[in-house]
């Protein structure tokens, strides 16, 4: 509340700013081009849909009004539109996605490039990657995405791909938006925007909340939702639009908070089919409790007309601790992922969690995954254009990067007494993993981009020098002081070519394909190789008619796969990679778009969409893996948690006055656990068609209503097995909503 009231108080103060100031500039506007060439240059890796039409690889853009349609706060719904991307949701509201790109290992995205504004997000991008921390999608205006030989220019994995996330834009005058919306479960969403631009100052605000009560029913009673709030601040100084060398430094901070009350216990497969939503009375103490905060500060130049540089220094601090149930031990200590598996074989430790009886002391293990991270760095890019003829780019990056992870953990024991759990045992911090994570990294690429009439060529090549450590202080010294110190380090050198073109044969046919290196680091094991790959695409963009689409097939060529020990996906946790071998990768995306009322209507649109992604797998190579979801692995075995055919199919309704939209995706069944022919059951998530429908009705050029529903037919479905057990997807939800804008 006092953050509300706060940001109340700065629109007021902007607001009679903007009434009295008298070095306001009324001719900003007349330069918003120069403008907009700064911060695209500053934050972005695509900047526009025209930017995509353009590129000799892969890639999508989705703008502030594609994400205005559904007002999702899922990031797993945003992207379902784009063909190439394999998810598998884990928690209903995409707080912690698992996301893919063509093919690559899914778990917590770990081998994706996530960015906010241009910067790694995730927690330690190269010594912990796994993203327990999303960035809030709903304060985002835009989204793009990246694959194939399109960007090599970001790394360091760049197998897959990668997604830049653009937070609020500081505007070229005082504008801002103000929203609230709420819904079924107790859901909330709240924002709150204010922006404006002087002769040689900018800044915006951004406040943005969203809860839930949670769609779950937890035995006992209990909250089963989240609260999470998201603030931030960009504060821009500029020299005048007509120097001779424009400048400006942007300093942006941003800061969020979460609680969320969820767990890793799913549901065995018998009490799944009779209630999905249903969580075990062993869950009721989980809870995720994260903090995360990011300065950057970016310093712009434009030297001539031909040549700029983009600099931006940068501070990410994450700290979470995760305290959620792991283990029975009725003598034996057992994992609650085991448990869930294979109930029949433990049927004590099962009834266990249900907590209808009482039981002894200690016998339920809850641990406190506390872990802290930090990333910082400095990363420079330059761009030259050049030529008449011949158009040319040269952009030359330069970034170095230090992140580590800070594992304090410990493990408390509980019991069951008249139904409620009891704290038996209140273990010594530290006394779980006691370790510190770390790695540093000079990264460089140069792009040289040449355009010879209709055909432009992109040859490009990454370099990546990464140096990662561990130091294991041990369960028996929580004091940390060294008694029991383990140190162990590897190191990678690498270069990362890579090649793309696109040839127009006119202004609606254009082909596009490259050839390009996949990377992705390995863990700190002395000796591990990285992971590695070849990577090939070939793609046509059109627009017939006005239909307008493309068609690309892939085909990922891995040397060495890399598997990580994910406790998310059923492993111990310890974050090791193992060798994976040689893996085969390809597929198929397809996209296309028309409008039905194309040339018959001017006040109508009836806008359709058609994505339908095909991945197909396969190990080259058989293993023996302690990681749940891997298992035995056989020759010919397909990866788990990729599915094989993805469709979406959207409809919308538009009027100056009001849109209706609807969202169709259909996801084939997919297997958990690596494997070839039929699923077994127990290694299976079936199939699933979910609907989505959202309205907005413009009351004028400032207010707007809106409803947005997900799941509109309350389909039952399971989206995954992991972390342990079976879980649900999100069911019928409704939210209505108004906003302000100016």
């Amino acid at each position: 509340m006092r953050t509300l009231i706060f940001l109340l108080f700065v629109l007021q103060s902007a607001t009679m700013l903007a009434q009295t100031d008298p070095q306001k500039k009324d001719t900003i506007q007349q330069k918003t081009e120069r403008l907009n060439e700064v911060i695209v240059t500053a934050n972005t890796i695509l900047g526009s849909k025209f930017e995509v039409k353009n590129k000799t690889g892969s890639a999508s853009y989705i703008s502030e009004e594609d994400l205005k349609k559904f007002s999702y706060t899922n990031i797993n719904r945003v992207l379902q539109t784009v063909p190439g991307i394999n998810i598998y949701e884990e928690d209903g509201f995409g707080l912690r996605p698992n996301i893919s790109l063509r093919g690559t290992s899914p778990e917590r995205s770990a081998k994706i490039n996530l960015m906010e504004d241009g910067v790694l997000i995730a927690p330690a991008p190269y010594s912990a990657p796994a993203a327990y921390y999303f960035p809030t999608i709903g304060r985002m205006q835009a989204v793009e995405i990246l694959k194939g030989s399109s960007q090599i220019q970001y790394g360091p994995n760049t197998t897959g791909g990668a997604i830049n996330m653009i937070s609020s834009r500081i505007p070229d005058e005082f504008s801002g938006r103000a929203s609230i919306a709420a819904g079924n479960y107790g859901s909330r969403n709240t924002q709150l925007v204010i922006g404006d631009s002087y002769q040689n100052f900018g800044f915006v605000t951004d406040y943005f909340n969203y809860s839930s009560d949670g769609f779950k029913d937890l035995d006992g009673g209990g909250n089963t939702g989240f609260d999470k709030s998201d603030y931030l601040a960009k504060f821009r100084v500029n020299s005048n639009l007509d120097a001779k060398l424009y400048q400006s430094l942007t300093f942006k901070i941003q800061y969020s908070e979460e609680e969320a009350n969820e767990t890793y216990l799913g549901l065995t497969d018998e009490d799944f089919e009779e209630n999905p939503y249903r969580r075990y009375r062993a869950s009721s103490e989980d809870v995720m409790n994260a903090e995360h905060q990011q300065y950057q500060l970016t310093h712009f130049i434009q030297i001539s007309p031909s040549l700029n540089i983009s600099t931006t220094g940068y501070l990410n601090k994450f700290k979470r601790n995760w305290y959620k149930l792991d283990d029975v031990n009725l003598g034996e200590r057992v994992s609650i992922g085991n448990i869930l598996s294979s109930p029949q074989d433990y049927p004590l430790e099962y009834q266990t969690i249900l907590g209808n009886e009482n039981t002894q002391d200690d016998v339920m293990g809850i641990k406190a995954n506390n872990r802290t991270y930090t990333s910082n760095g400095v990363q420079s890019i330059a761009k030259l254009r050049w030529g008449s003829d011949w158009i040319q780019t040269l952009e030359v990056g330069l970034r170095y990067h230090e992140d580590d992870e800070d594992r304090f953990q410990w493990v408390d024991r509980y019991a069951f007494q008249n139904q409620e759990l009891i704290q038996t045992t209140v273990a010594e911090k530290g006394t779980d993993a006691n370790r510190i994570s770390s790695a540093k990294a000079l990264a460089a690429h140069l792009l040289y981009t040449v355009k010879i009439e209709n055909l432009t060529l992109t040859p490009g090549l990454r370099y990546e020098n990464i140096t990662l450590t561990r130091t294991d202080y041990g369960t028996d010294d929580p004091l940390r002081t060294g008694q029991d110190l383990s140190v162990r380090e590897n190191s990678v050198d690498v270069w990362i070519p890579g090649i793309g073109a696109n040839y127009r044969f006119n202004n609606n046919v254009s082909l596009f394909g490259g050839v390009h290196k996949g990377f992705s680091p390995p863990s700190n094991t002395p000796g591990q190789n990285p992971e590695e790959s070849i990577n090939y695409e070939l793609g046509s963009r059109f627009n017939l008619y006005g239909v307008q689409g493309e068609l690309i097939g892939f085909y990922n060529d891995y040397k060495n796969l890399l598997g990580s020990d994910l406790a998310a996906t059923g492993g111990t946790g310890s974050l090791d990679q193992f060798n994976a071998g040689e893996v085969r990768v390809s597929g198929v995306e397809f996209l296309v778009k028309y409008n039905l009322l194309r040339n018959k209507s001017e006040k109508f649109k009836l806008p359709i969409s058609f994505s339908y992604t095909y991945t197909n797998t396969e190990f080259l190579t058989s293993f023996d893996s302690n990681e749940d979801i891997y298992g035995v692995v056989t020759m010919g075995d397909e990866i788990p948690y990729i599915a094989k055919n993805q469709l979406n199919a959207s409809l919308g309704f538009q009027h100056p006055r009001f849109d209706v939209n609807l969202n169709s995706r259909y996801t084939s069944a997919f297997r958990t656990r690596a494997g070839s022919g039929p699923i077994p059951e127990n290694f299976k998530v079936d199939s699933n068609f979910i609907v989505d429908l959202s309205g907005r009705y413009f009351l004028d050029n400032n207010f707007t209503l809106s409803a947005n529903i997900i799941n509109l037919f309350n389909s039952t479905y399971a989206v995954s097995r992991v972390p342990a057990g079976l879980r649900p997807g999100h069911p019928f939800g409704v939210n209505f909503g108004v906003a302000y804008e100016f």
